[in-house]
């Protein structure tokens, strides 16, 4: 396996870190990888195996020591990274700006889009993502403006979905609730307060699940374009859950439905 040094620190957008998400660069995407870095120190059976995928889809790969991998998870914000980060030829993944009713009429059965309003949390998003991935939606939405974009942790958290999910950023989300209404998609927004239950929706159909923003929920505007209003029944003492646990919830009610 070859040993190469990447020179100066590389740009932020450029390094995929952890085992979950770079395995999955190496599954979908091995050409992109310019460089390979991993801890020396790590010599268990699954950095062996992730090195041997490496080696074999012909990605140049570098031990580093603590201190070199520490620097560079430095640079991309990471705190957990399992000794492997991934260097990029270039930021590749994320979203697209137009184009989202046209991706839309061609799903191949109904639709199922995720709409999240304005989520900021990396961890948060990146989990949805890898949810919306997992339940094969056929888009997520998200706005041009006090959303979070692709950041490292996103990619580590999503585990390979921000390079395979279909990601529209939109300038105005009240516009785009209006414009998949008009393409036959159903909007079902998510709000505590509401009387009906996720698993009381038909949701067999198109449909567009709106998820809102940390703490504050669904800005108004939002609400107003939503067809329907529901909520995740809770008995215990929370009060509500984590915007991405609910939204697993939500997108897998939607698929046991459809299967």
């Amino acid at each position: 396996m070859s040993e190469t040094s990447s020179g100066s620190m590389p740009d932020a957008a450029r390094l995929v870190g952890g085992m979950h998400a770079v395995g999955a660069l190496l599954q979908s995407r091995p050409g992109d990888i310019e460089l390979l870095h991993y801890a020396e120190r790590r010599r268990d059976a699954r950095m062996t195996e992730l090195l041997d995928a490496a080696r074999a889809a012909g990605v140049s790969c570098q031990s580093s020591d603590r201190g070199g991998i520490a620097r560079l998870a430095e640079a991309a914000g990471l705190t957990a990274h399992q000794g492997v980060i991934a260097e990029l030829r270039s930021a590749i993944g994320g979203p697209r700006r137009d184009g989202l009713i046209e991706h839309v009429e061609k799903s191949q059965g109904p639709a199922l889009v995720l709409v999240l309003d304005e989520i900021q949390d990396p961890h948060n998003f990146g989990a949805c993502l890898r949810s919306a991935e997992a339940a094969g939606v056929t888009a997520v939405v998200t706005t041009t403006d006090n959303s979070v974009g692709v950041t490292p942790i996103v990619r580590k958290v999503a585990a390979g979905a921000v390079e395979t999910i279909d990601w529209f950023r939109v300038p105005n989300l009240a516009r785009a609730l209006d414009d998949l209404k008009a393409a036959g998609v159903w909007v079902h927004g998510a709000a505590g307060e509401a009387r009906t239950a996720h698993f009381e929706l038909d949701l067999a159909g198109p449909v567009a699940l709106v998820m809102g923003a940390e703490g504050r929920g669904l800005r108004r505007l939002t609400r107003e374009r939503c067809d329907s209003l529901f909520a995740i029944p809770m008995l215990g003492q929370m009060e509500s859950l984590n915007v991405s646990v609910a939204t697993g919830i939500a997108l897998f009610e939607a698929r046991r439905q459809r299967s």
